[in-house]
C-alpha cells in the first residue's frame, strides 16, 4: 500500500514522492499497547455495570472504543511529530522516520475519530458516544496541544483522558453520564498515571529536556519527583480498595488490590530512598515502571474475574 506524500519536497521531475507507508505503519499510529489498556478497562466497566447488553452490541461498542483510542494516538503522533524526531524512544515512529506523511496521519486520525463516535452512538447510545468524543478531544487537544508543553502537571491533568474508558463502558450498558462505580474506576487510573509516567520521565530526563517538555523531573528535580511518586502511590493503594467498600467488589478483589497496592507503594518507597538522579535511578525507576505496566491489568482483571464468577455462581 502506498500513499502520495504531499508534504514532502517534489522530486526532480516535478512529481510528489510516493511514500513507503504500509498497513503496519498505520497500525503503529494507533498506539496499540495503549489501546489494549483502554479496551480492557472499558470492557471491565461494561461487564460490571448493572443490567445487560446484547453481546453483538457490546462487541461493536468495544471495537468502537478501541478505534477511538487509536484515533487519539494518531492525532497525538501528528501533533507531536516535531518532538518525536528529537526523543530517542519516539524517533522511529512512522512520522519522524519518514514512513508516513503528517497530512495522512491527521486525516487518518480525524476519520477514525468520527467513525468511532458515530458507531458507538448508533450501536449503544449517545451518552457513551459523547463520552468517547470528549475523551478523544481531551487527549488530542487538552493534553497533547495544550498541557503537555506548558506545565509539569501535564500528565496529572492529561491523565484523565486515559481514565475515562471505564465510564464509557459503563455508559454503554446503563446510558448514565456518571456513577459512583465509574468514578472510582476513573480515580484509580487517574492516580496510577503520574507515578507510571514520572518513573519513565526519571529515566528519560535528558530527552524530555532536549524536546523542551516540562516533565516533573525537569522542572522540580528528581528528589521532589520521587516524593510525589510515593504519595501518589499511597493514594493509589487507598483508591484501589475503594471498590470493596463501595459494594461492587468482594473479598477476593480486596486481597488482590491490597497486595498489589502495597507492593506498588513499596516500589515507590524504594525509588524515593535511592539517592542521586539520572543513571543512579535507572534500577528502581525501571522496576517501578515495569511493575506499573502490568499492575493496572492485574487489578482490573481481578475485578472482572470476581464479577463474572459471582454472577455465574449466583
Amino acid at each position: 500500500m502506498a500513499f502520495i506524500d504531499t508534504q514532502q519536497a517534489e522530486t526532480g521531475n516535478g512529481y510528489a514522492r510516493v511514500s513507503s507507508a504500509t498497513p503496519r505503519d498505520f497500525y503503529e499510529l494507533l498506539k496499540p499497547r495503549v489501546m489494549q489498556l483502554v479496551v480492557f478497562t472499558a470492557l471491565v466497566g461494561l461487564v460490571i455495570a448493572p443490567g445487560t447488553v446484547n453481546p453483538l452490541i457490546g462487541a461493536i461498542s468495544i471495537i468502537a472504543i478501541a478505534i477511538g483510542a487509536g484515533a487519539s494516538g494518531a492525532l497525538n503522533m501528528w501533533y507531536d511529530a516535531d518532538i518525536d524526531r528529537i526523543m530517542g524512544r519516539t524517533k522511529s515512529r512512522p512520522i519522524p522516520s519518514g514512513r508516513v506523511a503528517e497530512g495522512d496521519v491527521l486525516a487518518f486520525g480525524i476519520v477514525l475519530s468520527v467513525l468511532s463516535v458515530v458507531t458507538l452512538g448508533l450501536a449503544s447510545n449517545w451518552v457513551a458516544g459523547a463520552w468517547l468524543a470528549f475523551t478523544i478531544f481531551f487527549y488530542a487537544v487538552v493534553y497533547s496541544a495544550w498541557l503537555k508543553r506548558s506545565t509539569p502537571q501535564n500528565i496529572v491533568i492529561g491523565g484523565a483522558a486515559g481514565a475515562f474508558p471505564p465510564i464509557i463502558g459503563w455508559a454503554v450498558v446503563t446510558g448514565e453520564w456518571i456513577s459512583l462505580e465509574g468514578f472510582i474506576l476513573f480515580l484509580i487510573i487517574f492516580l496510577w498515571t503520574p507515578p507510571h509516567f514520572w518513573a519513565l520521565a526519571l529515566m528519560k530526563t535528558e530527552e524530555y529536556g532536549a524536546a523542551k517538555i516540562p516533565m516533573m523531573p525537569n522542572v522540580v528535580g528528581a528528589e521532589k519527583t520521587k516524593t510525589q511518586i510515593f504519595w501518589y502511590s499511597v493514594a493509589l493503594a487507598l483508591a484501589c480498595v475503594a471498590p470493596f467498600f463501595a459494594g461492587f467488589a468482594g473479598w477476593a478483589y480486596l486481597a488482590v488490590a491490597s497486595a498489589l497496592g502495597g507492593l506498588f507503594a513499596f516500589r515507590a518507597w524504594q525509588l524515593k530512598l535511592t539517592p542521586g538522579e539520572g543513571r543512579a535511578l535507572q534500577g528502581p525507576a525501571v522496576k517501578l515502571f515495569l511493575f506499573s505496566l502490568w499492575y493496572l491489568f492485574a487489578l482490573f482483571a481481578a475485578l472482572l474475574a470476581e464479577t463474572i464468577l459471582l454472577r455465574v455462581l449466583g
